[in-house]
Formats: C-alpha cells, structure tokens, sequence
C-alpha cells in the first residue's frame, strides 16, 4: 500500500466540472493499493496517518497530529502510485491491486480514518477526477506498507 500525504490549506475533488468534496486545513491522502494488500495493512496505516506529528505546535515544529488539530481528511484513490517506471518510458501496473480489491481495500482505509473521529471526503473510486490543493508549507510524505512489514 502506498500513501501521499499533504498538509493541506485547502482541497477539492471536481468530476465532470463539478464540485464532488471538498476540506479546509488537514491532510489530502492519494491512495494507491498493490497486490497482497490487505485489512490489516490498511488498518496499520491509517492508524499511522492519524498519528503522524505533521502539523505545527505552538514552537512551529510538527509535533502535533491531525487528531490534535482537529483537521479534516480528503481520500483519493489513485492507482498510478503503485506504477512502476523503472524499464523502459510506459509505466506498469502489474503491481496494482485488481478493481474490486482495491475498491474494498480504498474503503475500509476510508472508515478506519472515520473510526478515529477525523471528518472525512473522498473522491470517487475509477472516476477521472480534477483534484485541487493549496499545499501547507509544502508539506508531503510518502509512506508504504506491505505484506512482509506487516509481519514483523
């Protein structure tokens, strides 16, 4: 599983020129979920996300998460994250999970978030979608989880 995290001012998803979701001050979180992801990995990090000390604390230093700060979260799926471009100039996708997996998996990300009481958008699964974000610093982080780092 693959996460891109952004601190975020402001986010919106727009499909076919209209506004779909949208969120103020948070995290805009691209989902991309590969083969051999499953309940328990998405569990571990959605339960990282939320505690991730990326948000900054009264001495401007990320010390608080987005549960301290109350913040809102805006979910997009976004299989091209697990898109491999080490050969050749097109992408693979071999490592994508299939649709119906990847939906499954997108959404149970997206309620382990709402478990931890943090206000959540999405965007919509398989659909072209325009996202929009005002970057907060910039910050961004990628993170991933798979199978075996599960097992430890």
């Amino acid at each position: 599983m693959k996460v891109l995290i952004q601190r975020v001012k402001c986010a919106s998803v727009t499909i076919e020129n209209r506004l779909f979701s949208e969120i103020q001050n948070g995290i805009l979180a691209l989902v991309g979920i590969e083969k051999g992801d499953n309940k328990e990995i998405v569990d571990k990090m959605a339960k990282k996300i939320v505690n991730l000390r990326i948000f900054a604390a009264d001495n401007n230093k990320m010390n608080l998460s987005i549960i301290d700060t109350k913040g809102e979260m805006l979910i997009v799926s976004q299989f091209t994250l697990c898109g491999d471009c080490k050969k050749g100039t097109r992408p693979s996708f071999d490592k994508s999970a299939p649709p119906d997996i990847a939906n499954s998996l997108y959404e149970e990300f997206i309620n382990c978030i709402r478990l931890n009481e943090v206000p959540v958008q999405t965007g919509k699964f398989g659909a072209m979608m325009d996202v929009q974000l005002t970057n907060d610093g910039p910050v961004t982080f990628m993170l991933e989880l798979s199978p075996d780092a599960c097992m430890k």
